[in-house]
């Protein structure tokens, strides 16, 4: 659990957020939500308004806040847009191919080369070019577009009712292994109208009015069926002062953002909840019984398993505060079993501990069997105030030799599905119910707690706190080893245990007053 000011992504203090989409009305372009086409492209891409405003909240200082929205759109046609990329190891191209239907069938063929070159999407989807009145052109870049968004909706009475696809790109993780990204039929997907995708890069405007031009990339319109009369779209943008109104403001970012956008991925479980709304209890499926199952079945001996598996950790670094030296890291453990992890704790009667126990589901989904998994523990610190399973994973540092050197604090957990590693797998779960602490791990008021690690997602811990992050103030400089490990008193049943272990090799140097540290790639991933 950190300060998420030093584990968050970093961003420049000129920060920018796009709006919160309005309703789709896209008259505009041609495409009414009221009357559903008769035969609409395969895919359409339009500008919800011909007209938007965007707010500058200058602080003084460079401090400046941009609310910034072209409200640019994809629409899939009476298919879904589908799209997944994968990679066969660390030291393999990225491999994407499009899912099509062809005479009631569904087929997948491949993108041309070139395309998908990492998981944040379709390379290069777009470019937005934006001019002042007198015509000059005052900034172009490009951005990509996955179709993974929590801000999807139906376009179109007859489109489904729901959309299967994943609610964010992916990516984060430098070690993600695959991803789906999509359109339901009928339905829409924001395009990333900023430079850098939100990532950090520095972006703004004066106050005027402006001319932006948004053209799809040629290859992706002839690529995805999209009309070459929509290949391009013009939004007119007025650029105000808005009057500086923090808790206003506040309240802007955090709708700007979105629900994906106000954490990240990654960094869910350094926060580690304090006050946040305990919505297990209202999602049948993380809802844990009241009791203990009587009577207890055993442990099936086939079928479905989950298989956790640690990646290597990444996001590492050092800091030195009052003569102490730390090396901090982020630390991944994900389920590429054929079967979710799931464990629910039952509370003993007048304490702050749990029996926790671990379920099994035949290939039908129903439950077959459980056994202990250990227990859950109440943890009543600030930043926490939640249950924590204490035999999910432990974090040491090897020394040159691979014998233990230093050991995290770090030994009880929350479980939540944070990262989506690999969602190509079978079974991989799409759209997680538990992606943060406040659906996953339950208040002080509750008899009964589940906790779940789903197929395809992983549960990212940073580890940026004394205690939790390794101080190697004594240590001597040379080779070490950040090791993950999964399941290390083996409580939990699983396909396979012998990759529950990761290793990352990092190097120390410098003196006491100012010691170094060295990450050398591994699988050629320097992340």
């Amino acid at each position: 659990m950190t300060d998420p000011s030093k584990h968050r992504r970093r961003r420049s203090r000129l920060m920018t957020y796009g709006a919160v989409a309005a309703a789709l009305a896209l008259t505009a372009a041609g495409v009414g939500v009221a009357q559903a086409a008769a035969t609409p492209p395969p895919v359409s891409f339009v500008a919800a308004t011909p007209q938007v405003t965007a707010e500058r909240y200058d602080y003084g200082d460079g401090e400046v806040y941009f609310s910034f929205d072209l409200g640019l759109h994809v629409i899939a046609g009476k298919d879904p847009l589908e799209i997944w990329a994968r990679r066969a190891g660390y030291d393999k191209p990225i491999v994407a191919e499009r899912t099509v239907v062809q005479n009631g069938k569904k087929k997948k063929v491949a993108l041309p080369a070139g395309l998908v070159t990492d998981f944040t999407g379709l390379k290069d989807f777009t470019t937005i070019s934006i001019a002042d009145e007198a015509g000059k052109v005052v900034t172009e870049y490009k951005t990509p577009f996955c179709g993974n968004t929590w801000s999807s909706a139906r376009t179109r009475p007859d489109a489904p009712a729901t959309t299967p696809y994943p609610t964010s790109c992916g990516g984060d993780n430098p070690f993600t292994l695959g991803a789906v990204w999509g359109v339901q039929a009928g339905w829409d997907a924001a395009v990333l109208d900023q430079p850098g995708s939100g990532r950090g890069d520095s972006f703004d405007l004066p106050v005027g009015k402006y001319t932006a031009t948004a053209t799809v990339n040629p290859a992706y319109r002839e690529l995805l069926g999209i009309p070459a009369e929509q290949g391009t779209a013009k939004v007119e943008v007025t650029v105000v002062d808005a009057e500086i109104d923090k808790a206003g403001l506040a309240r802007i970012k955090a709708a700007d953002a979105g629900p994906a956008a106000q954490a990240d991925e990654h960094s869910i479980h350094s926060a580690e909840g304090d006050a946040k709304r305990q919505v297990s209890a209202h999602v049948p499926e993380l809802r844990a019984p009241a009791k203990r199952p009587t009577p207890l079945k055993a442990t099936p001996t086939g079928g479905p398993r989950p298989d956790l598996r640690s990646l290597p950790a990444w996001d590492i670094s050092l800091s030195q505060e009052d003569g102490k030296a730390y090396v901090n890291f982020g630390a991944t453990v994900w389920n590429a079993g054929t079967s979710p992890l799931l464990v629910d704790g039952f509370r003993r009667s007048g304490t702050e501990l749990m029996d926790a126990y671990q379920y099994f589901f035949d290939a039908k989904g129903n439950q077959v069997g459980s056994r202990p998994a250990g227990t859950m523990e109440w943890d009543p610190r600030e930043g926490h105030k939640h249950w924590h399973f204490t035999d999910f994973a432990q974090y040491n540092l090897l020394d040159s030799t691979q014998k233990l050197a230093v050991r995290s604090g770090k030994e009880a957990f929350c479980l939540a599905n944070t990262d989506a590693v690999d969602f190509t797998i079978p079974g991989a779960k799409w759209r997680p119910e538990n992606t943060d602490l406040s659906t996953s791990c339950g208040a002080n008021t509750v008899v009964a707690v589940r906790e779940v690690l789903d197929i395809g997602n992983g549960d990212t811990y940073s580890q940026f706190r004394p205690g939790q992050s390794f101080e190697i103030t004594d240590l001597p400089n040379g080779t070490y080893y950040i090791q993950v490990l999964a399941n290390p008193s083996n409580k939990l049943a699983e396909l396979d245990t012998k990759n529950n272990s990761a290793l990352r090799e990092i190097v120390l140097g410098g003196t006491p007053e100012a010691r170094t540290l060295t990450v050398p790639p591994v699988h050629g991933i320097d992340g």
